[in-house]
């Protein structure tokens, strides 16, 4: 079955393009020409991913990521102005799962929606689809951390925390090997597998909006521990 994308921009030309190009590699498409008329589409019937504009009118490309993230861990690709750094690492902070730069070339966006689509798709088994044949992720169980793999599922002294594909695979590479350090580059090398170029702002913001995730359920969380100039790691409790 393909996957359905869900294109939000105000530029006619972008969605009419976009969506040939989406199309002719086998993705179905839905498109909107504005965040207002997209939040409830996507709220009510999700696709499997979203790829949104930031600058639009009425309800602009962040504001749409802030309605769905109340409700949806939706994967999200956001549109940003060449070289506005800070769209960028706000929407990654926000929760989006990667961004792209206008001017943009189609392959390359199709292929970042491939890789996102891979990492959802890595993390989810649909239940009642395990068999002997089929081996499970091994659940991880680090002090107060539960991480299910299979169905990304996460949470923290019995309190579930929605993360987004990325939180997923950094969190996971981290409670891997409490107590070990990995480096920013180790850590985008587990969250973009597929020569996806990211700097190390862009886990600097995953990061920090983990934490702000698991301190809404536990004001005390400090699991995960920066060492300035080294990485992160995580400290099992």
């Amino acid at each position: 079955m393909s996957a359905t994308i869900a294109l939000v921009d105000d530029d006619r030309n972008i969605l009419t393009s976009v969506s040939i190009a989406l199309q002719a590699e086998g993705f179905a498409v839905r498109l909107y020409s504005d965040g207002a008329t997209a939040l409830k589409a996507l709220t009510d019937n999700p696709p499997d991913l979203a790829v949104l504009d930031i600058k639009m009118p009425r309800m602009d490309g962040m504001e749409l990521l802030r309605r769905l993230r109340e409700k949806s861990e939706l994967p999200v690709i956001f549109l940003t102005s060449k070289d506005d750094e800070i769209d960028q690492a706000l929407g990654l902070a926000m929760g989006a799962d990667d961004y792209i730069s206008k001017p943009f070339s189609q392959r390359l966006l199709i292929e970042r929606i491939r890789a996102v689509l891979r990492r959802a798709a890595s993390r989810r088994t649909p239940a009642g689809e395990e068999t002997a044949e089929t081996p499970t992720a091994e659940i991880i169980t680090r002090g107060r951390l539960v991480m299910d793999p299979a169905r990304h599922r996460v949470t923290w002294a019995g309190r579930e925390v929605q993360l987004t594909v990325t939180e997923f695979l950094i969190l996971e590479a981290l409670a891997q090997r409490p107590g070990f350090v990995k480096s920013r580059d180790q850590l985008m090398d587990a969250a973009y597998q597929d020569d996806v170029y990211v700097d190390d702002r862009t886990i600097d913001s995953h990061i920090k909006r983990l934490r702000k995730k698991f301190r809404a359920v536990d004001d005390d969380f400090k699991a995960i521990e920066t060492l300035y100039g080294v990485g992160y790691r995580f400290s099992e409790e």
